[in-house]
């Protein structure tokens, strides 16, 4: 089957993307801008794509022969005053366009709309559901509450407060009742429904087996992270300052805080439906939804399962593309040199560590590695497998080898040390200049107050690192 997706570049269709070509579809994928194709699709032989921006329709055109279409275009994040009607202009040109298709099905992703007043958004996913009808083909409407997934937006923020904040005092509309539905199960729905006629110009919510306030959500996922945590509400913070709040103790920008904060003031609230009955699935709970999405992120995990899929030719394109240095709530040291010979520069970081050391203040790593085997971790016993070559899965002192790729000069490590969060190191070259990056993910507290311990240590230790990198002897 030929299917059209929109939104690909979004967090759901890149997903919905994979799974769709897992299941044997032709994919065609609109996006706005070429240059942000996601890699995982790129150069997947049942995929093309098509540059579109679905407010400008005159300088579109879509493949007549697509048989359905999934809807994934919002604009939660933007900033603009009008994204009500800029959102009914892009699903009114969407139908426009598919209506002059042989497309028989399109399916949309919406939220719960069940509360009497309703967010700005909200009403927005509204009026885009009755926009999109057309007697053209058939429209089957998920309405979704909170997704939770590794790499989501709210996912991420939940993550960011938990784990920066021991004690927590929140606005008020943490005592808003959602129900949480796993990424899996959303993606199960979007699949499952494919031309099912008997869900044709019909809507359904979609929700988790579970009703919990945000409050309830913020402290499941403390518990699956081993955290204590405590949370005292106001009554007094207005939304703007809620916005603020949430912007200033996590990652998100304003924009999508003050979005969010508009939105989880109203209950969501899922209304029952036959609709697990046609798709034969049964909503995972808040917490499973938690910890397969860590199962995705702790990378130390499947490493081995990383290097056999490189021995064995299961990725087609780069490993690269698959393995990214995370990016929320982090803390970061970033160094970059000059390099002035570049063959020295990719032997000296491939021989990095074992018995040739890291050719800045070795003792100071060795008393690291002492400490973690002093707290029963593997220090720096096991050296490396061999002295100048290293590939994806090799142990590397305390670290282990995520990605070793001398045609992209780029080597990545994560930590397999005992510390309160995660650690990752990588050096890429680019052009004439390498890039030495430290990435830790603080667990807690603690993990915030190791960083600020060791922070003084990256000033001397980090910086001779690089310039041994650079610099002949």
């Amino acid at each position: 089957m030929k299917i059209l997706i929109t939104g690909t570049t979004g967090y759901i269709a890149k997903r919905l993307a994979l799974q769709l070509l897992e299941d044997n579809h032709e994919l065609v994928c609109c996006v706005r801008d070429m240059s942000r194709i996601p890699d995982e699709i790129e150069e997947h032989p049942r995929c093309t794509f098509i540059k579109i921006d679905f407010l400008k329709p005159k300088l579109a055109s879509i493949p007549k022969d697509i048989d359905a279409a999934y809807y994934l275009i919002h604009s939660m994040a933007t900033s603009s005053s009008n994204f009500e009607t800029l959102e009914e202009d892009c699903a009114a040109n969407f139908k426009a366009l598919v209506s002059k298709t042989q497309c028989q099905h399109v399916i949309y992703l919406s939220g719960i709309v069940n509360d009497k007043s309703l967010s700005k958004h909200l009403k927005s996913r509204l009026q885009v559901e009755h926009t999109l009808k057309s007697e053209a083909y058939a429209l089957t409407t998920f309405r979704a509450g909170i997704i939770v997934g590794s790499g989501s937006a709210s996912f991420e923020i939940i993550r960011d407060i938990v784990e920066k904040l021991p004690i927590m005092v929140t606005p008020r509309w943490l005592n808003t009742k959602t129900q949480p539905l796993g990424i899996r199960d959303v993606l199960t729905y979007l699949c499952g429904a494919l031309y099912k006629e008997e869900l044709y110009n019909k809507a359904f919510d979609i929700f988790g087996p579970e009703v919990l306030t945000y409050k309830q959500m913020l402290l499941q996922f403390a518990e699956v992270r081993g955290l204590k945590r405590h949370i005292l509400t106001l009554p007094v913070l207005s939304p703007k300052l809620s916005s603020y709040w949430l912007y200033f103790v996590t990652s998100t920008s304003f924009q999508l805080a003050s979005a969010l904060v508009d939105s989880m003031k109203v209950e969501v609230i899922g209304r029952p439906s036959d609709i697990n009955n046609h798709i034969a699935i049964t909503p995972m709970t808040y917490k499973t939804a938690v910890n397969l999405a860590f199962q995705k992120i702790e990378q130390n995990s499947v490493i081995s399962s990383w290097k056999d899929a490189v021995s064995s030719g299961v990725f087609r394109d780069q490993l690269s593309k698959h393995i990214e240095l995370p990016q929320f709530g982090c803390f970061k040291d970033v160094r970059y040199r000059t390099i002035k010979d570049e063959n020295y520069t990719i032997d000296r970081i491939w021989s990095i560590g074992g018995r040739n050391g890291w050719y800045s203040f070795n003792r100071l790593w060795k008393l690291r590695g002492y400490m973690d085997k002093l707290f029963g971790g593997v220090g720096l016993r096991r050296g490396r497998t061999h002295d100048t070559y290293l590939e994806a899965g090799d142990p590397l002192d305390f670290w282990r080898v995520l990605l070793a790729d001398k045609d992209e000069k780029r080597l990545l490590l994560f930590a397999e040390m005992k510390l309160p969060g995660e650690a990752w190191l990588e050096f890429k070259i680019v052009k004439d200049k390498l890039y030495q990056r430290a990435v830790f993910r603080p667990k807690g507290v603690w993990g915030r107050l190791y960083w600020y311990s060791v922070l003084p240590f990256h000033a001397f230790v980090f910086n001779g690192m690089i310039n041994a990198l650079v610099e002949k002897k």
